[in-house]
C-alpha cells in the first residue's frame, strides 16, 4: 500500500468511527423543556407545562432508541433499554412530568459518558508524517527525485544529510553514520560499513552515502511498522461499558419486577412506576461521574486519560509492559566516568572534550558538554574544527591539537586505556576518547541512566496490584539485563523490533489486562496492541502519544502509578455508587410495586437517590493517596540545592577512584599528588556537602517520610563516608611525616578509596531515588 493510498483510507476510517456527538444537543433539550414546563406549570399553565415535559420525553425517546438498537446489533442490551421503557410507559400513562425527569437523566449520563469513554481513534498520522514521500535516484552521473513508490529493488539511491533513509537497503559508500532511534528507540547515533544493511525510517546524522534499495516501499522496515500500528489499532476491542455489566442482571430483574406488579394489580401505572424507579441513574450517572472525577484527577498530574474505557482497564490491569530507552532511562546519554592517562586530570579530560565538542551536532557531544557545565568547568573557545561522520571532531584548543570520538586502534594501548574499554563493556557504556596532540590523554564513557524515579515507582505499582512487570526492548540483550537486575524486573525481552513486541503484547493480553509503556515510534504498534497504551508524552514522539490511550505529559515516569492508584480508586468508586443505588432502587421497585409510589413521586425518589450517588461518586476527585507525599516548599527548594550539589561533585567521585587508579602503578610521587588532590576535594567538597544533607535536608524530609527512622539508614551511611575519609587523610599525614607514600601503605589504602567509591556512588544513587525523586 503506498503512503497515499493509506493516508486516504485513513480519512475514510477516522470519519467512519467519528460521528456527530448527539449528547450535548439532547442534554441541551432536554433542560429546557424541563426548565420550560416547570416555569409554566408556576404560572399555572398545566397544559402548556404537560407539552413541554411531553416534548422533552419525545426528544429523549428516538435517540435512545437508536443506541438501544444499536447495542442489540453488538449482541448486547444495556442500560438504556430500561430507560426506553421507562420513557414509552410514562408517555403511555400520562406522567409528562416523570418523562421529563428521567430524560435528563438519561442525557446527563450520556454525556458524561461521551465525555469519560468515548474511545479515541489511533491516529497514526504522526507515523506518516515521518515516513518519506519521494527518494533520489542515481543513474550514472544523474541523480533524479522520484515518487517512493517507483523504487525498485537494486535501485542506487542518495540519502542526503537530516534525510529519512527512503527503503531498505545496503550501504554502497564507505560508511554511514544513522539515527534509528526512530526504530530501536535508542538515542545512540550508529555507523554503518559498506555493504551493511540499513532499514527505512533510520535518519542520517552524518554526511551524505549512497543506499542500494533491497526492498521496494511497500516491503520496507518503516512501512511495516505503520501496517503493525494500523492492524494492532483495529484489534484492540471496544471496552465494555461499567454500566452494561451491571445491566446485564438489573434489566432482566427490573423488567420482572414491573411485569409481576401489572400481572398481580392489573394496573398499568404500577408497572411504569416500578420502570420510573428502576431507571438505572446511577448506572447512567453514578459510574461515569466517579470515572470522569477520576480523569479531572489524573489530569492535574498530568496525566491525560483520552477516555473512560481506558480507566477502567487501568484499574485492572495486572501486567506491565516497559520500553527500556526513554520511560525506565532518560532517553538520552550522560557522562557517567571520566578516566584520564597518569599525567591528566580525570576534571581537565572533560574540559578539553567539551570545549571542543561545543561545534559537534552529535548527541554524545551535546552530553559531554552538559557535563562539563554541570560541573562548572570554564571551556575553552575551539579553532580548525572540521569533523569526519563516524569519528568525531578535531580542533585546536588552549593552542593543542584535540580530537574527540573514535580512537585509532592500532598499535598496543596504554594499560588505563585498555582498563576504560573494559569499564565501558561491563557497563554497557559508549566511549569518546580524547587524543591531545596525537597521544591519548583520556576516556570519557556515557550511557543512558535510570530515571531517578523508575525504583519508587515500580514499587509503587506492585503494591498497586500490578504482577508482572517485564521489559521488552530493542536494545542489545547485556545491558537491559542489568537495567531488568537493578529494578527487579520479572523478565525481559530484548533485541525486539517492532513486531516482536506487539507479538509479546498479545500473549500477555492473553493472560491478564496488560499496560504497555513506552515513547518512540517503534513502541506505537505495542501501544496500540496493549489493553492499555502508555506514552511518554513530554519527550517522546507524537506518534507514541497517538497511538496510546494516556499520555504523561511530564517526563517523569512516576505519574504512571499515580494514575494507577487514581484509576483504581475511581473504578472502586464508580461500583460503591453504582450497587449502592442500584439497592436503594430495588427498594423502591418494591414500594412501587406495592402501588405506594405514583411515577410521578417514584421520578422524585429516584433523584434523590441520584444525588446521593454522586455526590458519593465525586469523592474520587480528593485525593486519597498518592505515590509522592505532599513537600513544603522548604523542603523542596533543599532537595534541588543538593540534585545540583550531586551533579557538581562528581569530579569528587572521579578523583576518588583516579587516586586508587594510580595506586597500582606505585607509591610514587604522582600517586601521593593524586591522594592528596582527592583529599583536598574530600576536606573542601565532599564532607560540607554530606554535613549540611544530615542536618538541613534530613531534618526537613523526616516529617514527610514518616519520622526520623526512616532517614536513619542514609544517615548510617554518612558515617561510613566520614570514617574512610579520616581514614585517607591518615595515610596523607604519615605519608607526609615520612617524606611519601610507603609500600605498606598502598594495600589499606586503595581499600580505602575503592570503597569510598563505592559507598560514594551507592550512597548518591539512594539519595536521588528515594529522596530527590520526590521533588516535581
Amino acid at each position: 500500500m503506498t503512503h497515499r493510498t493509506f493516508a486516504a483510507r485513513l480519512r475514510r476510517l477516522t470519519a467512519a468511527v467519528v460521528p456527530p456527538r448527539l449528547e450535548p444537543v439532547l442534554l441541551a433539550v432536554t433542560v429546557a423543556a424541563l426548565t420550560a414546563g416547570g416555569i409554566a406549570r408556576l404560572a399555572g399553565a398545566g397544559a402548556l407545562s404537560d407539552l413541554f415535559w411531553a416534548l422533552g420525553t419525545l426528544f429523549a425517546v428516538v435517540p435512545a432508541v437508536m443506541w438501544v438498537l444499536t447495542a442489540l446489533r453488538q449482541g448486547r442490551a444495556g442500560v438504556d433499554l430500561i430507560a426506553v421503557l421507562a420513557l414509552g410507559g410514562t408517555l403511555a400513562v400520562h406522567e409528562y412530568l416523570a418523562g421529563a425527569l428521567i430524560a435528563l437523566m438519561l442525557a446527563t449520563g450520556r454525556t458524561l459518558e461521551a465525555a469519560a469513554q468515548r474511545r479515541a481513534f489511533h491516529d497514526l498520522r504522526a507515523l506518516l508524517e515521518h515516513a518519506p514521500r519521494f527518494a533520489r535516484r542515481r543513474t550514472g552521473a544523474d541523480v533524479v527525485t522520484v515518487p517512493l513508490d517507483e523504487v525498485a529493488v537494486g535501485d542506487l539511491l542518495v540519502v542526503g544529510p537530516g534525510e529519512v533513509v527512503p527503503v531498505d537497503g545496503r550501504v554502497e559508500s564507505a560508511a554511514a553514520v544513522l539515527d534509528e532511534s526512530v526504530l530501536t528507540g535508542e538515542p545512540l547515533q550508529v555507523e554503518r560499513t559498506r555493504g551493511e544493511k540499513v532499514r527505512s525510517g533510520a535518519v542520517n546524522a552524518g554526511g551524505a552515502f549512497e543506499l542500494r534499495a533491497t526492498a521496494t516501499e511497500q516491503d520496507s522496515t518503516y512501512a511495516g511498522i505503520v501496517r503493525l500500528a494500523r492492524q494492532a489499532g483495529a484489534e484492540s476491542a471496544p471496552v465494555v461499558r461499567l454500566a452494561d455489566r451491571y445491566a446485564a442482571w438489573f434489566l432482566p430483574l427490573s423488567l420482572a419486577v414491573a411485569g409481576l406488579a401489572w400481572l398481580i394489580s392489573g394496573s398499568a401505572v404500577r408497572a411504569v412506576a416500578v420502570l420510573v424507579v428502576a431507571t438505572p441513574c446511577p448506572l447512567l450517572l453514578a459510574a461515569p461521574v466517579a470515572i470522569v472525577s477520576g480523569l479531572s484527577r489524573a489530569s492535574r498530574l498530568g496525566v491525560v486519560i483520552r477516555d473512560g474505557g481506558a480507566l477502567e482497564n487501568l484499574g485492572r490491569a495486572r501486567t506491565l509492559l516497559l520500553d527500556k530507552t526513554g520511560t525506565l532511562t532518560g532517553g538520552r546519554p550522560r557522562v557517567v566516568d571520566v578516566v584520564a592517562a597518569p599525567d591528566v586530570k580525570p576534571a581537565e579530560v572533560l574540559r578539553l572534550a567539551a570545549s571542543l565538542d561545543q561545534y559537534s551536532p552529535h548527541i554524545l557531544a551535546r552530553a559531554i558538554v552538559d557535563a562539563a557545565r554541570e560541573r562548572g568547568l570554564v571551556l575553552s573557545v575551539p579553532s580548525d574544527v572540521t569533523e569526519e561522520p563516524g569519528r568525531g571532531p578535531t580542533g585546536n584548543v588552549d593552542g593543542h591539537r584535540i580530537s574527540v570520538g573514535r580512537a585509532d586502534t592500532t598499535g598496543a594501548r596504554p594499560a588505563w586505556a585498555r582498563a576504560a574499554d573494559n569499564r565501558a563493556l561491563l557497563d554497557g557504556a559508549a566511549v569518546a576518547w580524547l587524543t591531545v596532540d596525537g597521544r591519548l590523554a583520556g576516556a570519557v564513557l556515557l550511557r543512558d541512566p535510570l530515571r531517578r524515579d523508575v525504583p519508587r515507582t515500580l514499587r509503587h505499582l506492585r503494591a498497586a496490584g500490578i504482577e508482572r512487570l517485564l521489559m521488552l526492548t530493542g536494545d542489545r540483550a547485556a545491558p537491559a539485563r542489568e537495567v531488568a537486575a537493578v529494578l527487579g524486573l520479572d523478565g525481559v525481552r530484548a533485541e525486539l523490533s517492532p513486531a516482536d513486541k506487539v507479538a509479546a503484547v498479545r500473549a500477555e493480553r492473553e493472560r491478564a489486562v496488560t499496560v504497555m509503556v513506552g515513547d518512540g515510534v517503534n513502541d506505537a504498534p505495542a501501544l496500540a496492541a496493549a489493553d492499555v497504551g502508555v506514552a511518554m508524552g513530554a519527550h517522546g514522539s507524537t506518534a507514541s502519544s497517538e497511538a496510546a490511550d494516556i499520555v504523561l505529559t511530564s517526563d517523569r515516569v512516576d505519574r504512571l502509578a499515580d494514575a494507577v492508584i487514581i484509576a483504581q480508586r475511581a473504578r472502586r468508586i464508580a461500583v460503591q455508587s453504582a450497587l449502592g443505588g442500584m439497592l436503594m432502587s430495588l427498594a423502591a421497585m418494591a414500594a412501587a410495586a406495592a402501588g405506594l409510589l405514583p411515577p410521578a413521586v417514584g421520578a422524585l425518589l429516584q433523584e434523590g437517590i441520584d444525588v446521593a450517588v454522586i455526590v458519593n461518586a465525586l469523592r474520587a476527585l480528593r485525593v486519597d493517596q498518592a505515590v509522592r507525599p505532599a513537600l513544603t516548599p522548604d523542603a523542596e527548594a533543599l532537595i534541588h540545592r543538593f540534585a545540583a550539589e550531586h551533579d557538581d561533585l562528581q569530579d569528587v567521585l572521579e578523583s576518588v577512584r583516579d587516586a586508587a587508579d594510580r595506586l597500582s602503578d606505585g607509591p610514587g610521587p604522582e600517586a601521593l599528588a593524586a591522594v592528596e588532590e582527592t583529599h583536598r576535594l574530600l576536606t573542601e567538597r565532599l564532607l560540607p556537602h554530606e554535613h549540611a544533607e544530615e542536618h538541613e535536608l534530613y531534618p526537613a524530609l523526616a516529617p514527610v517520610l514518616g519520622g526520623p527512622e526512616a532517614t536513619a539508614t542514609m544517615s548510617r551511611a554518612h558515617t561510613e563516608i566520614e570514617r574512610l575519609s579520616r581514614r585517607v587523610a591518615t595515610h596523607v599525614q604519615l605519608a607526609h611525616e615520612s617524606g611519601g607514600l610507603s609500600p605498606d601503605q598502598l594495600d589499606d589504602l586503595r581499600s580505602c578509596l575503592y570503597g569510598l567509591n563505592t559507598v560514594l556512588r551507592l550512597h548518591f544513587a539512594q539519595e536521588e531515588e528515594n529522596y530527590f525523586s520526590l521533588a516535581p
